[in-house]
């Protein structure tokens, strides 16, 4: 079965919108109807944060979602048993993004043979070196066709970038700065001269730009670079009001793409 992050891409190549949100956040059962409102309100792809105690990349908002998400009693097996029935209800591709630690706990074949059987699309494990991903788990990870999603920054060399682009298929998360999700305000000409960088490369991959797209404009901004943006931190404040989730997550996403 083709995958649905390829199938996306043949679909619309330009302003791919993909929404971060934490899972077990702001409640333990908000996972599920979180997917649904994000993919009826015209999102293009999820990630779903499982909470780590120690996120390296991760911003205070998003780690603050995190903590919360883990008091509220989210685990990994919670989550598959959420999301178990998924797929009856919406065809979004769906990303797992998470850190290394819980998923050996839980054992990284277990981990994808589960997330596949689920109709999990693909992984983002910021915390997993590329030369260990191609020689310990590039065989699983293609085995049970779950796309693992690669980070570059600002700092990463041509060449590694050219060697994350052979050994993977599905995009290219590109970290619009060097620092940690939700703390940076607007494009600098720095920012653009990478996302220049990048694009003369002629990647075969697709790329998606985050860390510090937040509204329309900024969102309209970073898709003039790449496919299309990530927005996490933003989509998660928008989520801490006294609103219903949904109803904050619909008019959050509204609001980004109108």
């Amino acid at each position: 079965m083709a995958n649905r992050i390829t199938e996306i891409f043949k679909q619309k190549n330009k302003n791919i919108l993909s929404i971060y949100f934490t899972a077990g956040y702001p409640s333990l059962n908000d996972t599920v109807s979180l997917i649904e409102t994000i993919a009826h309100s015209g999102a293009d792809m999820i990630e779903i944060g499982m909470p780590f105690s120690d996120p390296l990349a991760d911003g205070p908002v998003i780690q603050a979602s995190s903590m919360t998400a883990i008091h509220n009693g989210m685990t990994i097996p919670v989550l598959f048993e959420q999301i178990k029935d998924i797929r009856a209800k919406t065809n979004i591709p769906l990303i797992l993004m998470g850190y290394m630690n819980p998923v050996l706990q839980y054992g990284v074949e277990k981990f994808a043979e589960k997330a596949a059987s689920i109709g999990i699309d693909g992984v983002i494990l910021p915390d997993l070196p590329l030369q260990e991903y191609i020689e310990e788990y590039k065989s699983t990870f293609e085995k049970f066709n779950l796309k693992n999603i690669f980070l570059i920054t600002p700092q990463t060399s041509n060449e590694r970038v050219k060697l994350i682009d052979a050994q993977t298929d599905g995009f290219i998360y590109m970290v619009s700065s060097a620092s940690t999700t939700g703390t940076k305000e607007g494009t600098s000409d720095e920012q653009i001269g990478y996302f220049e960088r990048i694009n003369s490369l002629n990647l075969k991959n697709p790329r998606i730009i985050g860390f510090g797209i937040k509204d329309n404009k900024s969102f309209n901004k970073a898709c003039e670079y790449a496919n299309g943006a990530i927005i996490g931190t933003a989509f998660i404040k928008a989520l801490d009001t006294p609103k219903d989730a949904r109803l904050a997550a619909k008019e959050f996403i509204q609001s980004v793409l109108n």
